[in-house]
């Protein structure tokens, strides 16, 4: 079974969904569960968590109301804003919410030294103590905050979004090498093996160079808590959901079946309590 830990749904639209440039123009439209369902039965999909991908309150909404809506949609990564003063009213709001797993903010937007913010920090605090995970989703070369994030609050439960994303197009990954390493020695920290392909050249990219990322991950942070995620419809810009899947399950079956399991299904499960 396959518990994908990492796909968006969004009603495409040209101004609210600028990032998605004209060199993106396969995914320049409408990705909802209808059209997620074929790929996931062809694959062995059980389930997945879909994640924001738009920053305002009414993508968790409509997250949310796609969950209602469809079973095979397990929990919900939603967003919200790490910097303003007053979002435990808004995390009180949530309660009800049972598919509502976790919270997103786009880090990678933002300058250096952002996670260190004293605001940024109480709430990240107050994630945890709603019962919420936050998915740090970074640059590389914005691992040194997430490691120091992870020092000054060390029980929060944190996954790490497409592996911090190394820069897989100029091949410098020595030092996101080393940085992976120390993430991973904080225990409540995971990893999604996620996003890889479209951080290298699509349509081109260096296996090899892939596969080494890879074992980095599985190095640093073990087979239970490293999960399967695949980026759709995002990772059609570099390949297909097939085409990726097959290259983690080729890369992990040297690992045992319960390993296997555990990064393709397990893992996901018992991270965002599902």
């Amino acid at each position: 079974m396959i518990l994908d830990s990492h796909i968006h749904f969004w009603k495409y639209h040209p101004v609210r969904d600028a990032w998605i440039n004209d060199d993106m123009k396969v995914i320049q439209r409408d990705f909802l569960p209808e059209d997620a369902l074929p790929v996931f039965n062809a694959n062995g999909g059980a389930g997945c968590i879909a994640v924001q991908a738009d920053q305002s309150p009414e993508e968790n909404r409509f997250l949310l109301q796609l969950a209602a809506e469809n079973d095979f949609i397990k929990g919900v990564v939603g967003w919200i804003d790490l910097s303003s003063p007053g979002i435990e009213e808004e995390l009180k709001s949530y309660k009800n919410h049972a598919k509502l797993k976790g919270f997103r903010y786009m880090v990678q937007d933002e300058a250096q030294g952002f996670l260190q913010r004293e605001t940024v920090l109480e709430n990240i605090a107050k994630l945890g103590h709603y019962g919420y995970t936050y998915d740090i989703l970074i640059l590389g070369h914005q691992l040194a905050d997430a490691i120091t994030l992870t020092e000054k609050l060390p029980n929060q439960p944190y996954i790490l979004d497409h592996c911090a994303k190394p820069s897989l197009r100029t091949g410098n990954i020595s030092e996101w090498k080393a940085q992976i390493k120390l993430l991973a020695q904080n225990p409540n920290v995971y990893c999604k093996l996620s996003g890889l392909l479209t951080e290298d050249h699509w349509r081109n990219c260096n296996e090899v160079q892939l596969k080494d990322c890879m074992d980095v991950v599985l190095d640093s942070f073990g087979t239970n808590r490293v999960v399967f995620g695949s980026d759709w419809p995002v990772v059609q810009l570099a390949g297909t959901y097939t085409r990726w899947l097959n290259l983690v399950k080729t890369h992990i079956a040297h690992f045992s079946p319960a390993q296997q399991e555990n990064i393709l299904y397990h893992n996901a499960v018992k991270f965002y309590g599902l």
